[in-house]
């Protein structure tokens, strides 16, 4: 399949929402269980490493930062939000916007990439491994969905080696 990895744009956020809440629907790829708004989504997420692919100007999934801490000390640490369109999962597309994603934010002086992942979403914490991430811990129960059921989190991390201390 031939796509391009692009900046994500604001004209992007209907189908971009839309993967989203295939995301959400999965019940193991986030604990959020609606769509925020545009401005909602837009204010938590850093505006300089936001990434789509796309294939024939249809997006086909996206990555995004967003700030672990509003502490100077953590300036250089985000969270990595990955989400792929359920009928373009398992093409590659994950891996190639998770690599764009670690060098735009290493650009942007991010030494640590983390990551959150429900321990049944097993093909996210593969894509992680694949891309360089380890695994350094496990939040046994840390969050309880809205149908009672309570989750693990894998937390994985990437250090940079061109940013910061390594």
């Amino acid at each position: 399949m031939n796509y391009k990895i692009e900046e994500m744009k604001e004209s992007d956020w209907d189908e971009v929402s839309k993967i989203y809440l295939e995301g959400i629907n999965t019940g193991i790829a986030t604990f959020q269980n609606s769509i925020p708004t545009f401005e909602e989504w837009n204010n938590g997420h850093i505006k300089s490493c936001r990434l789509v692919a796309k294939s024939e100007g249809k997006v086909l999934g996206f990555a995004v930062l967003s700030p672990t801490s509003s502490r100077t000390v953590y300036s250089g640490v985000a969270e990595v939000s990955i989400y792929i369109g359920e009928n373009y999962r398992g093409l590659g597309i994950g891996q190639s916007l998770m690599t764009n994603l670690v060098k735009l934010s290493e650009e942007n002086n991010f030494w640590t990439l983390q990551s959150g992942i429900i321990r049944e979403n097993t093909s996210s914490i593969e894509l992680h491994k694949k891309c360089g991430f380890r695994e350094i811990g496990i939040r046994e129960k840390v969050a309880k969905m809205d149908n009672g059921v309570w989750h693990d989190t894998v937390l994985m991390e990437r250090r940079s080696k061109l940013v910061g201390v390594y």
